[in-house]
């Protein structure tokens, strides 16, 4: 009797080595499956350990310039921060590597996709989400929501203990104080002693940046080039995108920049702590908005920052594949038409300073800004009709509410 074939979004660590023991036990064909976004991993190690394992076929897929291009710089465009702070690294993430696991499936004839996502994570929501939208056709199993398997395996001890038992090779400990995942945009760390949100997360924690305190003493310059608000330059220097993110990211980290710790609503009704780690994109993305400042006209930026939060929700919750994005998605872009020119900062212990911004597109005209004598190019006494006429509305409204207190005395 012939096995079904199953897509396994694998990453070699203990809950997916665990997970495609499991499967190929219960008969399935596993291919497992990696999606290169920029973490850093040896990934002829991980093929390795997936055919040990019990993997009949392994695939990986370098996503590294569409992760950056269409998914980090479309958040950027947006200045996207869910609830004012996080930005979006893991979330914007998931659908790519969705994306890819679909792929993978229609290659190989694969009716069926798994994934290594917890039954209280937005993960899991991120991923079927996605593969709903790609390819309805393909079943998804979750196995951390399936009784046989989590009442078996009911945490890390018990994930430990099985890799022992069918000799999967593991790093993990029992006492593992963290976890964490990794992309080109971020590391993000939750779990373990990190649970108690007035626990001081350890130094030796961070991956991508150095503590603040302990950053260079000296200030380090840099210039960044967009066009239609895609960064494209450092320092005068042509890069793709998933180069421009991964020099900006060693900057940063160097510098101490991209540190946030907070409690966010997941989207599945709790509360939970995270640790994020996004150097190259929090430069990114400051200096983004100071060009918008010089290229965007008022009523644009605020029509965008109206817009943001909706493109920040829907990209944390899993909605990246539905006409909805599209539509955020065409509207920003048409935005930053004229997001074109340079901005030129200052890094220096956790703080990125922005010093100066120039662009052939420039909505600052310094003849009209000017506190200096009067050139001709504003009239000021045009700003008293211009007084008058936005204090029509104000002056009614008083009138009435003097009326209406006269009434009620």
């Amino acid at each position: 009797m012939s096995r079904e074939k199953i897509v396994l979004a694998y990453s070699g660590g203990l809950d997916t080595s665990v997970i495609l023991k499991w499967f190929d036990l219960r008969g399935y064909d596993v291919i497992a499956y990696v999606a290169n976004v920029g973490q850093r991993e040896n990934f002829q190690a991980i093929e390795e350990k997936a055919y040990k394992t019990g993997a009949k076929d392994f695939y990986i897929l370098d996503l590294t310039e569409e992760f950056t291009k269409d998914y980090v710089f479309t958040s950027i465009k947006y200045n996207a921060l869910y609830e004012g702070r996080y930005m979006l690294g893991t979330s914007i993430a998931r659908p790519i590597i969705a994306k890819g696991m679909v792929k993978i499936a229609r290659d190989t004839g694969a009716k069926y996709v798994a994934h290594g996502a917890t039954g209280k994570g937005n993960d899991q929501v991120r991923f079927e989400l996605s593969i709903a939208a790609l390819a309805p056709d393909i079943k998804t199993i979750a196995p951390w929501r399936m009784p046989e398997f989590y009442n078996t395996i009911k945490g890390r001890t018990e994930a430990i203990d099985y890799a022992k038992m069918h000799n999967i090779p593991i790093k993990a400990t029992k006492d593992s104080p963290w976890s964490s995942d990794e992309n080109l945009m971020h590391v993000s760390f939750e779990a373990g002693i990190l649970e108690d949100p007035l626990e001081r997360p350890p130094e030796n924690m961070y991956e991508f940046s150095i503590d603040p305190k302990k950053a260079p003493d000296e200030p380090e310059s840099l210039q960044i080039t967009f066009e239609k608000g895609d960064a494209v330059k450092i320092n005068g220097k042509n890069l793709s995108p998933a180069n421009i993110l991964e020099q900006l990211n060693l900057i940063g980290g160097r510098h101490g920049v991209g540190r946030i710790d907070i409690v966010e609503n997941r989207y599945v009704g709790m509360k939970s702590r995270g640790i994020y780690e996004t150097p190259g994109g929090t430069i990114l993305m400051a200096a983004h908005r100071d060009l918008e400042g010089l290229t965007l006209e008022g009523g644009l930026i605020n029509l965008k920052d109206t817009l943001m939060p909706r493109f920040a929700t829907l990209a944390y919750n899993g909605y990246w594949f539905t006409s909805e994005m599209e539509c955020l998605k065409a509207f920003v872009n048409e935005s930053q038409k004229f997001v074109t020119g340079e901005v030129f900062l200052e890094i220096y212990k956790g703080v990125v300073t922005i010093t100066g911004r120039k662009s052939p597109f420039s909505l600052y005209d310094p003849f009209i800004a000017t506190m200096d004598d009067d050139l001709g190019y504003y009239d000021q006494t045009d700003a008293t009709g211009f007084i008058k006429l936005n204090s029509i509305p104000l002056i009614n409204d008083a009138r009435r509410r003097t009326k209406q207190e006269k009434e009620t005395t």
